[in-house]
């Protein structure tokens, strides 16, 4: 009984771990996806911004 219990335990600690490390790689790889669209609205806007301000 014991047995099982922790090859039970082992696999879903495993399947936990390798889940929370796949999230941890997804989340960070958004957060450098919304960073360069920030970059490039940014510089889009500073490109596309008139030169003198209209009165």
């Amino acid at each position: 009984m014991v047995s099982k219990f922790r090859v039970a335990f082992g696999l879903f600690a495993m399947v936990s771990m390798a889940a929370g490390l796949a999230a941890c790689h997804t989340t960070a790889g958004v957060g450098q996806d919304l960073s360069q669209g920030g970059h490039a609205l940014t510089n889009s806007a500073n490109a596309n911004a008139p030169s003198k301000p209209s009165p």
